[in-house]
């Protein structure tokens, strides 16, 4: 074969393939996981031992003890994209606290860093914040595998959702 038939053969064969973006990135698509209204089993729960005692009103941040201020300003700057959502509309106390901790164990299994949760805004009776967006971040700072968490602009969610860092 000569060097024409060669480019002959390399055009048929590359007849209908799209080039790539000239993108140096890898683009992130996040899953919207709606739970099944079914809860896991309340073993988990009771192990961790989440409470629901609230003492006061839950931050719209937190941070563990000992980690350093950057990182939480590094999850509010979203330099640590969320990996995985978990949406929380419509749950009672106790199916979310369920769907929570199973979904932060898997989350832990397939080592992810950080993940949404979206809560929703809620309002209570005397005005603030509704029972499941206090419940959620006050168990958020309650797991083991929680580092950090805060509230996201409000482009992606606000005031309705938390970004979660978890331990590696």
């Amino acid at each position: 074969m000569d060097h024409e038939e060669d480019i002959q053969l390399f055009r048929l064969g590359m007849q209908g393939v799209v080039p790539l973006k000239e993108r140096n990135q890898a683009e992130l698509v996040l899953s919207r996981r709606r739970p099944a209204k079914s809860s896991p089993a309340s073993d988990d729960v009771v192990g961790l031992g989440l409470s629901d005692h609230l003492h006061g009103e839950t931050a719209n941040e937190f941070l563990r003890s000992g980690l350093a201020r950057m990182t939480l300003r590094k999850l509010r700057r979203g330099q640590f994209p969320p990996q995985d959502t978990l949406d929380l509309h419509g749950l009672s106390l106790d199916g979310a606290r369920s769907l929570l901790t199973a979904f932060l164990r898997q989350s832990g299994q397939h080592s992810l860093r950080c993940v949404c949760v979206i809560h929703g805004k809620g309002r209570s009776f005397d005005g603030g914040d509704g029972p499941l967006k206090r419940n959620v971040r006050h168990w958020l700072s309650q797991h083991p595998q929680v580092l950090a968490y805060c509230e996201p602009a409000a482009m992606h969610g606000g005031g309705g959702a938390v970004w979660v860092l978890l331990r590696r």
